[in-house]
């Protein structure tokens, strides 16, 4: 097995390595040291089968079942697909999922430290993902703001980006707003964090999934977002991960952010996706 720093600030690539090879332990802990220390891993060309990848991420901890149930694997609950394919006039999964910067599901109290998709249907043309570290872009905030945001908690909210379901027909935009309200609360995360395997300070917080900084006027949270998205997505700090067949990548969900590019059309691209929470 052939260890290899992606980029500068983030992601490790591990090749030359089969599924069997991390049944051995001293293989899959390089995995792990890997992810814990470059925040992303990427195994090239991993060729699994859903058993399979639900095996590894019980390595890691615990895999979780999809919290909607038509968009679950059919005969594994673990796995989400994500997928444009339609079979027998029915799509097999979710189309457009994760097409904004973000870090998974800081919208909950206790997201899930880990993330797994595994490239079943990939085309090298369209349909990467983009990565990049929360710690890289906390380096590069300004003194200023650094300081401002020194011990300060924010808001996390999915009302930006909730999806409108048949149930949702018929209410009107305060009533939507209000049904949000209830059933996803705001949830309060501290703005900075330390990463417990690197020590290094982090950014915990996507515009797209923050309501507000508490403390903070209108002004200062929409200068605030701006700046983080300008950070986030700035080219020379953003890795571009473009998928080959049977990738296999893990991130850390809380020091990750990521963002899903658009498929060409008349592509067909599926991923399956795991959430794992923590074995530790």
């Amino acid at each position: 097995m052939k260890v290899s720093e992606i980029t500068p600030f983030i992601g490790a690539e591990l090749s030359d390595v089969t599924y069997e090879d991390f049944e051995r332990r001293e293989v899959f802990d390089q995995l792990v040291e890997s992810l814990r220390q470059r925040e992303l891993v990427v195994v090239r060309g991993l060729e699994l089968t859903p058993h399979q990848q639900i095996k590894l991420a019980t390595r890691l901890g615990k895999p979780v079942p999809f919290v909607l149930e038509k968009y679950r694997h059919p005969e594994f609950e673990e796995i989400m697909i994500s997928s444009n394919e339609i079979r027998d006039n029915k799509p097999i999964g979710v189309a457009r999922v994760g097409n904004f910067w973000h870090q998974d599901s800081t919208f909950v109290a206790n997201p899930a430290p880990y993330t797994m998709l595994h490239g079943v249907n990939v085309p090298s043309t369209s349909g990467h993902t983009l990565y990049a570290n929360a710690a890289d872009v906390y380096e590069r905030l300004p003194e200023e703001w650094k300081r401002k945001v020194a011990g300060r908690t924010a808001l996390a909210t999915v009302s930006k980006r909730l999806r409108i379901r048949s149930e949702h027909i018929g209410l009107s935009v305060a009533e939507f707003r209000a049904l949000i309200d209830i059933e996803h609360p705001k949830v309060e995360h501290p703005l900075v964090r330390e990463d417990p395997h690197t020590g290094r300070p982090y950014l915990y917080g996507a515009p797209e999934y923050l309501d507000s900084v508490v403390g903070f006027d209108a002004n200062e949270n929409e200068a605030f977002f701006a700046l983080v998205d300008e950070l986030v997505q700035d080219p020379d700090h953003v890795y571009t991960h473009r998928w080959t067949p049977n990738d296999l990548v893990i991130w850390k969900t809380a020091t990750t952010y990521h963002c899903a590019t658009e498929v060409e059309p008349g592509v067909s691209r599926t991923v399956h996706r795991i959430s794992i929470e923590s074995g530790e």
